[in-house]
């Protein structure tokens, strides 16, 4: 029996990397973990959507499609619903197979 690798199973099933299929899967998975980043959190911080709302200024309904990844949030929500929680939140930039530094 072959086994494939994730990579493999990705390019087969969903598409090579850089195409228009791929970007959108990646886009997609993207949002999903950083919506369960954000109730994770939000549990940790023992608060309820609608508090978290409150703290950031948006109603509980965002914060729901927040964690849902039913809609994309600009990077600004972003950072405000992190800075709500008191988490740190890093970002990393990769170009080509360099990560980025800002110094």
């Amino acid at each position: 029996m072959k086994s494939y690798t994730l990579a493999e199973m990705k390019d087969k099933y969903v598409g090579n990397v850089g195409s228009a299929e791929r970007e959108a899967y990646e886009y997609e998975l993207s949002m999903d973990v950083l919506g369960r980043l954000i109730k994770a959190a939000r549990k940790e911080r023992n608060l309820t959507q609608e508090q978290l709302g409150q703290l950031v200024g948006v109603q509980k309904a965002q914060i729901s499609k927040l964690e849902s990844s039913s809609n994309s949030a600009t990077i600004d929500t972003i950072l405000k619903v992190f800075r709500a929680l008191k988490a740190e939140l890093h970002f990393n930039v990769r170009l080509d197979n360099n990560y980025m530094q800002l110094r």
